[in-house]
């Protein structure tokens, strides 16, 4: 099926969201070789491997420091910790985004404050965030969401004029740009995610903090380690945040992929674009002063259509899926919050009407046909 056969068709084959088994397949020597040298060292917790892994992703960024850690769940919270969030602090963000996002802030026990939404980017508006500082306000946590760089000039003036600190969470953005500078290097410093289904994924979970803060980092590396400083002293307590030697070895294998990978996303993205402009769908925006590295290609559906299209597309072997079906500021959890229905409309209506298609580096050009065909196919026979 091709996108220009409009018959009602199973597909050829199926069409997974994300399929990381040739990526696998592809590296397997390297990876089996490096994971062999390392169970041999004997040396599994921190140590050479993660250096080496951390020295190569500080100069990916162009930054001075990256510290790898357990997840970028992790990533989020040392940040916040090295920053010194207290209880009660307010940290300013997004409720469309991952809930690791506004759950890091909350088992600080400070407060995450949620801010709408461009409805463009589905990046934090910046133009609501003035409105929304308090005298408790401390941080602004902006997400690149599904690859694409907030907003980060106008975020900056914003924090330095109200001196708070900007933690990004950057775990979906990897590689991506803001004008020159790399996501991550923008604010005090930057969080990644290595969970499988990023751009660049471990083989198990990790993450990393990106910085150019000399005392930030050598906090960060205290307090990933339990807040020890030598041994067995205890400078600040922290936490066993380490990434592992093996998933530092390989993902010191797979850096070395990651801008071609990046750029055969940008390629199914913008073939995305082209076959999809006729169809009643919105396809992501790109600005020429911002790189989007499509962790995520996601559309917008209007007029209420989103969850038939996905069903359609599922039940014709296709992999899609909605990210993220319930903006957090209405997650029980965060009940006590008291946002009202309504109150970031932009982000209530994403949540209704974003889908997201498969454009992983190995999606071949047949079965990025039957995805275009299968939409296309549900729109004409409505």
């Amino acid at each position: 099926m091709h996108p220009g056969d409009m018959n009602h068709l199973v597909p050829i084959m199926p069409v997974p969201l994300l399929d990381l088994s040739q990526q696998h397949d592809a590296l397997r020597p390297q990876i089996d070789d490096k994971v062999l040298e390392v169970m041999r060292s004997g040396k599994f917790i921190l140590g050479q491997y993660v250096e080496e892994f951390e020295q190569k992703l500080a100069s990916y960024h162009n930054a001075k420091h990256a510290i790898g850690v357990s997840s970028g769940t992790d990533a989020l919270l040392l940040s916040l910790m090295a920053l010194g969030i207290q209880p009660g602090d307010e940290v300013i963000t997004t409720p469309f985004t991952f809930f690791a996002t506004a759950g890091s802030i909350a088992r600080l026990g400070a407060v995450p404050v949620f801010i709408d939404i461009d409805p463009k980017t589905f990046n934090l508006e910046h133009q609501n965030i003035e409105a929304a500082i308090t005298h408790k306000t401390k941080a602004i946590m902006p997400v690149h969401l599904f690859g694409l760089p907030a907003n980060m000039g106008p975020i900056m003036d914003i924090a330095k004029k109200h001196n708070l600190k900007v933690v990004e969470d950057a775990a979906q953005s990897i590689g991506a740009l803001y004008t020159d500078k790399m996501a991550c290097t923008l604010g005090d410093c930057g969080c990644l995610s290595f969970y499988p289904s990023k751009n660049l994924s471990c083989m198990g979970d990790a993450g990393a903090i990106v910085t150019n803060d000399d005392d930030l980092a050598a906090k960060l590396r205290q307090l990933r380690n339990h807040g020890m400083d030598g041994e067995y002293k205890y400078i600040n307590i922290g936490g066993n945040f380490r990434i592992d030697a093996i998933q530092a070895a390989i993902l010191s294998i797979k850096l070395d992929q990651l801008d071609a990978w990046t750029n055969k996303r940008i390629m199914h993205a913008h073939r995305y674009n082209r076959h999809l402009e006729d169809i009643a769908v919105a396809t992501p925006h790109e600005y020429e002063y911002r790189k989007h590295v499509f962790n995520q290609y996601t559309i917008r559906v209007h007029g209420g259509a989103r969850d038939a299209l996905l069903n359609h597309l599922n039940a014709n072997g296709i992999g899609a899926r909605v990210y993220y079906p319930y903006p957090l500021h209405t997650e029980p959890c965060f009940e006590y919050l008291k946002y009202n229905p309504g109150s970031v409309p932009n982000s209530e209506q994403a949540a209704t009407e974003v889908l997201s298609l498969p454009v992983y580096p190995e999606l071949t050009r047949q079965q990025q046909d039957e995805v275009i065909a299968c939409i296309k196919d549900f729109f004409l026979s409505e």
